[in-house]
């Protein structure tokens, strides 16, 4: 029987035993004689008497019930059980690449479309579990914010940090692409991904995005590519007030880049579309893992046997020693 966190009962039907404390108390109660007395020649002397002993008197019988609860508990046999978890996983190593230019921080995703892609990678990253993730930026040029890691607290914090402007303005997709290509290339995983984001053209960097996704082919890694935003003018910071400007998305370009890969392509126009384009991927991606669970038991019924075996016994070594004299 299960109680709470790692906490079990193995022998439970010993609680039924709980049942008899009321009819015992109430039996007790019954027999005891309410018409016992004393002769006195004055209560003078008890008039107002209110001292520690004769509060305690007042509760020795408490002892009593709770060192019959604990005892009771004991037969029960709580337990806490220690598992173990052997782990045979076929790893995926995935590659995060973000764009991070100014024009991220337009404002048809609310806040803005670099925030909503955060919170969106970090709840993709939260769902890996056994994978092995990294981070590159790119912008005018691209760098690796955070190289492979099973350590998704460590991913998800440089995520949550990421802001416009960290880079020289533009979007570099070859230099990105090729960035992520180059922390995947030396992997011995089976399954090696891409998910590259953007939400504009190829504008800067040396390397040509489709030579980097010929690359890319050539590790056997796959490519999915993500443009993000909507159609129209949006409006975007800039300078020290706000700009409405028309996107500029190479659709084409992260079609053939996600074909040239055996990836695919998506569109988000918004959050919601978005979120389902990471749960698509993660459906698509599954890591294929073997889990043994070895439990291993602590019997904690000993702490209750001597809890219980001190609290009964207290009244009467209080009866003999504090007690033994009326205050």
């Amino acid at each position: 029987m299960e109680l709470w966190g790692n906490v079990i009962l193995a022998n439970p039907e010993f609680l039924l035993l709980l049942i008899l404390l009321p009819v015992i108390w109430f039996w007790n109660r019954k027999r005891s004689n309410p018409n016992a007395f004393m002769d006195l020649s004055s209560l003078n002397p008890f008039i107002g008497l209110n001292s520690w002993k004769v509060a305690l008197i007042k509760i020795l019988d408490v002892f009593k019930w709770l060192g019959l609860v604990s005892l009771i508990i004991a037969l029960a046999r709580p337990q806490t059980t220690l598992k173990e978890e052997e782990i045979k996983a076929e790893g995926i190593d995935i590659m995060v690449a973000m764009d991070v230019s100014t024009s991220m921080l337009a404002e048809d995703f609310a806040p803005n479309r670099i925030e909503v892609s955060k919170a969106l990678a970090i709840d993709f990253v939260s769902k890996r579990e056994y994978d092995r993730i990294g981070l590159v930026v790119f912008g005018g040029e691209a760098f690796t914010q955070c190289p492979l890691t099973t350590d998704h607290e460590i991913l998800e914090s440089f995520l949550a940090r990421l802001r416009c402007g960290i880079l020289e303005d533009g979007t570099a997709i070859g230099m990105g692409l090729s960035s992520a290509i180059n922390r995947l290339k030396d992997s011995e995983s089976e399954s090696k991904v891409i998910i590259l984001l953007t939400d504009g053209v190829n504008n800067m960097g040396y390397i040509d995005p489709m030579t980097a996704a010929d690359i890319a082919k050539q590790f056997n890694i796959k490519v999915y590519t993500i443009g993000i935003g909507s159609n129209g003018r949006v409006r975007r910071p800039g300078g020290f007030s706000f700009q409405m400007v028309r996107g500029e998305l190479d659709e084409q370009l992260l079609r053939d880049i996600a074909q040239e890969t055996n990836g695919k392509y998506y569109r988000a126009e918004s959050e919601e579309a978005l979120k389902a384009i990471y749960d698509e991927i993660d459906t698509l991606e599954k890591t294929e893992i073997e889990v043994k669970v070895y439990n291993r038991y602590s019997e904690e019924y000993g702490k209750f046997l001597l809890l219980g075996m001190g609290l009964f016994l207290m009244p009467f070594f209080l009866s003999k020693t504090l007690l033994s004299t009326f205050p």
